[in-house]
């Protein structure tokens, strides 16, 4: 084994750690191991102070690998990479063991146990290090070509930026127009700017650019290449292809809007219309009119029921919307001050299970209070009921604000508040090899960390493609996907991890398992003197690992998570733990 010589360094958390697994005696422990030259506990080892303690550790004791046991690797992953790099030490020499949501947070009741758990943790991290290798990134050139799928607000805001930094632009919608649902909209929230006006401005814009091509009735058929260098296949009106070279992909394709079901909150019947069908109505009545109609006749009062296709019961089972959709609060907020302003004296009621209107849209809310809506807080378990007499829809609401009063209610029109769904790109999922959550929305990477970024290198999500937004913040994000492309291709090239599957040539005889189990297309069958082998295309790979209990020869391992490095591991935590009780001050062995 060539590391030697390997430094322990274990996190207290704050206390996250160090309240329910005693530190000071995993670091005792620890030290006791052969192959370990340092061991130290700091409080917080992410901190300045705490990684300048490692480094200097690195550099005096000239160390060869260093374990880190902490948080999970999803946080301080990079934060502990850089720090070894810093100290002079390759960056894949360094191992992090996860003490914190594996062991403290999973074991607070019995601090003895989750001690001994976090000492079998620690092993198996040094073991690992100890047969880990030094690993060099993969560098691939990069084209400035990106390709925006969708043509909605945040799909044309990124590409108008791309375009503003010098970086080609190909921008290919679905539908024959562009702008998506905002296209269908008027004023909407925090501006009261008018949506179709937005799109109109930022269209005519998109078609000035040279650097922009804008290709409607256009879908994504096929993607083949990687990172920087893109090969894909465009189809145009069902009945013409042409193929593009891009270096990053950012996809922007919108969302749907729930649809209630026949009779849900009265939808079929006469009077009760979605909100964005409400939007719709409101965009149409001209400016100077001081009268909202519907079905031409005038409307003097409407009832707003909330979380309509949001929030739902899990017992709905799998086609169940459980997450909050979180622009429907602000939006109907927003639009009843709408109809404030067109006609002051219609009455307003408003039939909420809780009001979201976060961070600045509180004050739509006060407004709204202060120009005279009525809201009425309703449990999930007692829903309004909806029905339709005498040309009026009646709506009852068990009230709990006034101690579960119901509260009948006679309007003209009932609008029901749908919240956003994703929309169906099961082919553009498989196309783009990009996970699909557990909400039916597009997956990133991690939600704080890397928010716009896909599993696959140089594929970004862009908008409400990822889940529920306003406007504002579908072009955040969309800002976001513009700055990680613009990152990778205006420097030539980008580095990859080198964390990829290998082949040993002595151990392969081609059978094609591997090759079936790849998702990523990122092996392909080679000849060495006559003799039919795997081969891994590394710019491809992500490291998966499908491909190697697949393999019936093991010929196939991931580096840095080698077949040694993982048999190691699991022997180190199968191993007897010794350790002091500290009731009885005795050692004991626990298998």
């Amino acid at each position: 084994m060539s590391v030697k010589k390997i430094g322990v360094y274990i996190c207290e958390c704050g206390g996250n750690i160090s309240d329910f697994v005693d530190t000071e005696r995993l670091r005792i422990e620890i030290a006791k191991e052969k192959d370990v030259d340092s061991s130290m506990v700091n409080m917080f080892t992410c901190s300045d102070a705490g990684q300048q303690k490692v480094i200097e550790d690195i550099k005096e004791k000239h160390l060869d690998g260093i374990v880190v046991a902490s948080c999970s690797p999803k946080l301080h992953l990079g934060t502990f990479r850089a720090m070894a790099k810093r100290a002079g030490l390759n960056e894949y020499q360094y191992t992090q063991v996860n003490l914190r949501e594996q062991c403290s947070w999973a074991h607070t009741h019995d601090m003895q146990k989750a001690t001994k758990k976090g000492l079998r943790l620690i092993r198996a991290g040094i073991a690992k290090t100890l047969n880990s290798k030094p690993l060099k990134k993969l560098r691939v050139k990069t084209l400035p070509h990106v390709l925006v799928i969708g043509a909605g607000m945040a799909g044309m805001r990124a590409a108008l930026s791309l375009s503003d930094i010098g970086i080609s632009v190909h921008v290919i919608e679905k539908e024959p127009e562009v702008g998506g649902m905002t296209k269908r909209w008027g004023k909407m929230f925090p501006r009261n700017k008018n949506g179709y006006e937005l799109v109109e401005k930022l269209e005519t814009e998109l078609k000035k650019r040279d650097n922009i091509e804008l290709l409607t009735n256009a879908e994504l058929v096929e993607k083949d290449g990687h990172i920087g260098d893109f090969s894909v296949k465009i189809q145009v009106k069902k009945d013409h292809f042409f193929s593009l070279k891009v270096g990053c992909i950012i996809v922007s394709t919108g969302f749907e809007t729930y649809t209630p079901t026949k009779g849900e909150f009265g939808y079929g019947l006469p009077g009760i219309v979605t909100l964005p069908e409400f939007e719709e109505l409101l965009a149409q009545t001209d400016d100077g009119s001081k009268m909202i109609s519907y079905n031409k006749k005038q409307i003097k009062s409407i009832c707003y029921i909330y979380c309509v296709g949001s929030r739902q019961n899990k017992m709905m089972g799998e086609s169940a919307h459980q997450y909050c959709s979180r622009y429907c609060c602000s939006a109907t907020v927003n639009t009843s001050n709408q109809v404030h302003e067109i006609d002051q004296t219609i009455n307003q009621f408003h039939l909420y299970r809780d009001i979201r209107t976060y961070g600045k849209y509180e004050l739509l809310y006060t407004k709204s209070l202060e120009e005279g809506s009525l809201y009425f807080r309703y449990d999930e378990e007692y829903p309004p009921s909806v029905s339709f007499e005498n040309n009026t829809c009646t709506v009852v609401v068990k009230d709990s604000l006034t101690g579960n009063q119901n509260i009948k209610m006679n309007c003209d029109l009932v609008v029901l508040v749908t919240g956003m769904i994703p929309r169906t790109n099961k082919q553009l999922a498989n196309v783009l090899k990009i996970p699909i959550g557990q909400d039916g929305f597009f997956n990133e990477i991690h939600p704080k960390l890397r928010p716009v970024e896909t599993v696959v290198d140089g594929v970004f999500i862009a908008g409400s493609c990822q889940g529920p937004k306003n406007l504002s913040e579908s072009v955040a994000s969309s800002m976001a996907a513009v700055a990680k492309s613009a990152a990778l291709l205006l420097k030539g090239y980008v580095n990859l991890e080198p964390l990829v599957a290998e082949v040993d040539p002595n151990l392969c005889e081609w059978c094609g398992e591997c090759l079936k189990a790849c998702p990523y297309n990122a092996i392909q069958i080679t000849e060495i003197e006559n003799k039919k082998i795997a081969e891994v295309v590394p710019i491809l790979c992500k490291g998966g690992g499908v491909c190697v209990p697949a393999c019936p020869s093991q010929a196939i391992s991931v580096k840095g998570y080698t077949n040694t490095q993982i048999s190691s591991m699991i022997e180190s935590l199968a191993k007897n733990v010794d350790i002091i009780d500290e009731e009885t001050n005795e050692e004991k062995k626990t298998s």
